[in-house]
């Protein structure tokens, strides 16, 4: 309870113009809010912008902000950066959906055998297999797995089909768990 307390003071602090307690939320989700935007974006560039776009909305926006408890101010301003990236995303029209006729490469399978064990796989390592995914994929991937958007929600929020936004995890999946067994079965030949 005290650390809601503590944090409701400093939302309240930075809503009033206090910058020491705007600068306080920032040093705090800085890292969290740039992880958010580097599963979208794998350019450090773009991950900039978007995160400070991010914080710009954030703090023009405290005002809307209503406190529902531990975790909704973070919620809050994970959304914000997900919409930012998203957001630039389609502005660049760089979210070209791979044609549901492009065929993977030959030594992927077309199906992925069973859940992905991503057991011994660093994290550094996942988020760059998911940042070297296409576009397409990795979007689709980060909202449904990330962001626990069904099909229909990203649907209307990249303007796909449900259809095309099932396709695009189904190959996602299909090409990130042949990272994995090309990960792991390098990483057991070097022992």
């Amino acid at each position: 309870m005290l650390a809601e307390d503590i944090e409701r003071t400093v939302i309240e602090r930075a809503r009033n113009g206090d910058a020491s307690a705007a600068r306080q939320i920032y040093d705090r989700y800085s890292r969290y809010l740039a992880a958010t935007c580097a599963r979208f974006l794998p350019d450090p560039s773009d991950q900039n912008d978007v995160l400070q776009e991010s914080f710009v909305k954030i703090f023009t926006s405290l005002d809307k902000f209503e406190f529902r408890g531990d975790g909704s101010f973070k919620a809050w301003m994970r959304q914000i950066s997900v919409n930012e990236a998203l957001k630039l995303l389609r502005k660049r029209r760089q979210s070209v959906f791979v044609k549901l006729d492009y065929d993977l490469p030959e030594d992927v399978p077309d199906e992925v055998d069973g859940e992905m064990d991503v057991g011994n796989v660093p994290g550094q390592v996942l988020n760059e297999m998911i940042g070297g995914l296409p576009e397409g994929y990795r979007t689709v991937l980060n909202l449904f797995a990330f962001e626990q958007m069904s099909h229909k929600e990203i649907g209307r929020q990249l303007g796909i089909t449900e259809s095309t936004s099932a396709s695009q995890l189904h190959r996602a999946r299909v090409l990130l768990m042949q990272k994995i067994k090309d990960y792991k079965k390098k990483y057991k030949n070097e022992r």
